[in-house]
């Protein structure tokens, strides 16, 4: 990374490093609006229910996998920034080898847990039959999706975004064929859109380790020695990113929960609709995010922290902006767009309103989530933990249960714009208080 290129060019550079993440992002995203129209048009309602059901176990892979790549990059970052790369190479090393082994054993353990989770959400037998024939799959590929997202966080923090942009055009258009090929043509369902993740997730992997073989300047892979300080800083550094994502899986058990309660396997299938657009914008915003996270870690490195806030501001007028474009298209198109996935009257009805009410959140989520990675980057995990805890867990909990006794589902749609507005207090409340400290370290 060149310093002095980056102080002439902020936009410039934050774009060259985002737009490729974002891109990545957004084919990852179509990934999933694609499953969604296979199984929506070829097994189902009850089939896109089935697979948002089980939407905690995708999130809680999210979880750790961010935690470690994130918390391990922003090291890393700093690292490189200092000019150690020695020190860089063995937290990559020790990042992709603990990546491995952690969701290897979190598949085990999920896997006796699928037939409680089915009983807790009472789900019928038809639901339930979808659920176990694609959750079985993704069991195994969820883990090497984890790992391709830590190794495109490396390939980023050395500066060639586009190559993971790449390699991930050709995962979401191979996903897409092979959608077609296994559920479209030859009629496998749910086990065919699992199967075609499975085999795009694989090639992916395979051309992420071709590069760190072959292309990387950086990192190179080599035999380690565990560090337990690496490990715990790791952890430290990525804490915010777990708690943002895990308590997105426990949210969305939630969110399904009270939904099966209220509206049943109808208003799970709408409310799917609807996160399909909140998880696209979502992957924006991370992409955003994760463009931004090694230039903010780099320059805070290199002690230029004004820099580091520069970024991190023109970073979030982005976001806002971009949230806005997408709350006001989706405003004017949910009829069509409901009408892509599903045929039933009453989910698209259920659609159109969710849209209207549950969209104002994209006005806040974006800055909340910038505003995490900023303090992860930067290693203040306890400003982005907090903040990450707040609009994934705990005002959301409250929200999701204690809103739609009052307001029925349109009450599932208000929680997430309330939480999101109230966390955007506390951003900026976080926000106030660094810049106060900063005033009087400079005045000591």
């Amino acid at each position: 990374m060149d310093l002095e290129r980056i102080k002439k060019q902020r936009v410039g550079v934050l774009l060259q490093f985002a737009i490729p993440s974002i891109i990545a992002m957004v084919l990852t995203s179509l990934i999933t609006f694609a499953d969604g129209f296979f199984i929506g048009n070829y097994v189902g309602a009850e089939g896109m229910a089935a697979v948002n059901l089980g939407l905690p176990i995708v999130y809680l892979y999210l979880a750790l996998g961010l935690m470690l790549a994130v918390g391990s990059a922003a090291i890393a970052g700093m690292a490189l920034g200092s000019g150690d790369i020695a020190y860089c190479n063995e937290v990559f090393n020790q990042t992709i080898a603990t990546t491995a082994v952690v969701t290897g054993l979190v598949s085990i353990v999920v896997f006796f847990c699928f037939e409680p989770m089915l009983l807790i959400l009472h789900a019928d037998s038809q639901v339930a039959g979808y659920f176990r024939d694609y959750y079985y799959i993704m069991l195994l590929e969820l883990p090497v999706m984890v790992i391709n997202s830590s190794f495109g966080m490396f390939i980023r923090g050395e500066g060639n975004p586009q190559f993971f942009m790449k390699i991930n055009i050709g995962n979401v258009l191979l996903n897409v064929l092979l959608d077609y090929l296994f559920a479209g043509r030859f009629d496998f369902g749910v086990t065919g859109v699992a199967m075609a993740s499975l085999i795009a997730a694989l090639v992916t992997l395979v051309c992420s380790i071709f590069y760190f073989i072959k292309k990387s300047k950086i990192y190179h892979f080599h035999r380690f020695t565990f560090n337990k300080e690496v490990f715990r800083s790791t952890i430290l550094n990525g804490s915010s990113e777990f708690i943002g994502e895990i308590s997105m899986s426990i949210s969305m058990f939630a969110y399904n929960f009270v939904i099966m309660r209220y509206a049943g396997v109808d208003g799970v299938t709408a409310f799917t609709l609807v996160g399909y657009v909140s998880y696209l914008f979502s992957m924006i915003v991370i992409g955003f995010g994760q463009g931004a996270s090694p230039l903010i870690s780099f320059t805070y490195g290199a002690k230029e922290k004004e820099l580091a806030k520069e970024i991190r501001k023109t970073t979030n007028k982005f976001v806002f902006a971009i949230g806005g474009i997408v709350m006001l298209v989706m405003l004017l198109g949910a009829g069509a767009y409901s009408n892509f996935f599903v045929k039933n009257d009453v989910v698209k009805a259920m659609v159109q309103t969710g849209m209207r009410i549950f969209m104002l959140s994209f006005l806040f989520s974006g800055v909340n989530v910038i505003t995490s990675f900023y303090f992860t980057s930067i290693g203040k995990a306890k400003e982005s933990a907090i903040i990450s805890s707040s609009r994934g867990l705990v005002l959301l909990l409250i929200c999701i249960f204690i809103l739609p006794i009052w307001f029925g589902m349109n009450g599932i749609w208000m929680a997430a714009p309330f939480t999101e507005g109230v966390t955007l207090l506390l951003s900026m409340f976080f926000l106030y208080q660094e810049k106060e400290n900063c005033l009087v370290l400079k005045e000591e």
